[in-house]
């Protein structure tokens, strides 16, 4: 039994005595209420609010809070099945250490409604950056002298909407890579990569978001969510998503973000799977033309992300980064051709022009393969999906 010092002010006896309880309990009981600041998205799988991880003496942590609708689901036994399948996909994530991927911090349920909580991105996402609204506003708000370096540098005007540089548009693609090869490693398909999916940070760091479409390849789901747009062929054939699909979905945002240019936008589901399957022959023309010396090493990349033959594709995320005609070598060649290489720098100073308040709360951006809106400073979205049945 603990022995208290009778010299000691009582209120600090009284103190010890609670600190000395907690050790021999061994256990808390830890409630903190969550409120919700405002709608972040609202797509398929239910909504994502803005909130916030409160503690003593006014510490205060920005948080996302992703609430899962039951309202797809034929009853409450499949939501809640679906529910328990992916909150184990959600435990495997948490344990997922890459600083390039959403982290995941609670998963729980409340009135019979399961919540995921998750950290606090600041910063845009690839969809909402690539907008000619973006590039308007940033064209208005910097000297002529900047902008000609963000037009050689960054991004400028593309077929459709503004288009990153290669240069940048790879560096975006190898830190989306780490993120995948991690999810990989632990037997996770992302399922659901898209430009909306990719925030880039104020530090002038990508990170993936929204694990919501997830499968564990342990634990596979009755039905693949995916978006048919960014989708491989094979899953929109109805085929088990695998790492070569996540990559070759990937492969397909970087054609896009270099180019300004949607290949798969707006085609009905049959058009889709005959496009990606007849992508190789495309490509030569949807590249600019002053790019033209890099389009050699840059579509050797990009077939091996895309071929419509999974077994074409990179063996794995770190080959695609690491390996033969992969994103370093495409890197390495920039460099030996002198062009600017400080990619993580002209990132940061990027997000750091674009005007706050037009992504302020109030001002959202439809995102056109979905009806989700996205909006500044949150992580996970949640994108209406489309189920392609295995």
């Amino acid at each position: 039994m603990t022995n208290h010092d009778s010299t000691k002010p009582g209120h600090l006896a009284e103190l010890e005595k609670q600190y000395q309880d907690l050790l021999n309990n061994n256990f808390l009981q830890w409630n903190n209420r969550r409120t919700f600041s405002r709608c972040l998205g609202v797509g398929g799988q239910g909504v994502v609010y803005l909130s916030a991880r409160e503690g003593a003496d006014g510490f205060n942590i920005p948080v996302a809070l992703k609430l899962f609708s039951p309202k797809r689901y034929d009853n409450a036994r499949a939501y809640q099945t679906e529910m328990g399948r992916l909150s184990q996909v959600a435990a495997r994530v948490a344990r997922v250490q890459e600083n390039h991927l959403v982290a995941v911090q609670n998963f729980v349920r409340r009135k019979q409604i399961y919540i995921m909580e998750m950290e606090w991105v600041d910063g845009y996402d690839l969809r909402s950056l690539l907008t000619p609204a973006t590039f308007k506003q940033i064209r208005e708000q910097v000297t002529l002298r900047r902008w000609k370096n963000i037009n050689n540098n960054v991004f400028t005007k593309g077929v459709q909407q503004p288009r990153l540089k290669p240069g940048i548009a790879v560096a975006i693609l190898r830190e989306c890579l780490a993120a995948l090869a991690a999810l990989h490693r632990n037997d996770i398909i992302h399922c659901d990569m898209k430009p909306a999916n990719i925030m880039l940070k104020r530090s002038g760091n990508a990170k993936i978001i929204d694990i919501g479409s997830a499968i564990d390849l342990n634990n596979l789901p009755s039905n693949q969510p995916c978006t048919p747009t960014y989708a491989a062929p094979e899953v929109l054939s109805g085929e088990r998503a695998t790492p070569q699909s996540d990559l070759a979905s990937l492969g397909y945002i970087l054609i896009e973000v270099i180019t300004g240019f949607q290949p798969f936008a707006n085609l009905k589901y049959a058009q889709l799977i005959k496009a990606k399957q007849n992508i190789l022959q495309q490509l030569p023309q949807w590249f600019p033309d002053e790019e033209f010396a890099l389009s050699e090493p840059l579509m050797k990349l990009i077939h091996r992300l895309v071929h419509p033959n999974p077994a074409e594709r990179f063996a794995s995320a770190e080959a695609a980064d690491l390996g033969e005609d992969g994103a370093a070598e495409f890197h390495r060649l920039l460099v030996k051709s002198d062009l600017p290489s400080d990619y993580e720098n002209e990132l940061r100073l990027w997000i750091e022009e674009v005007e706050t308040d037009y992504f302020d709360e109030g001002q959202f951006t439809a995102d056109p393969d979905t009806t989700v809106f996205t909006t500044r400073a949150w992580q996970d979205q949640d994108l209406d999906e489309l189920s392609a049945e295995s």
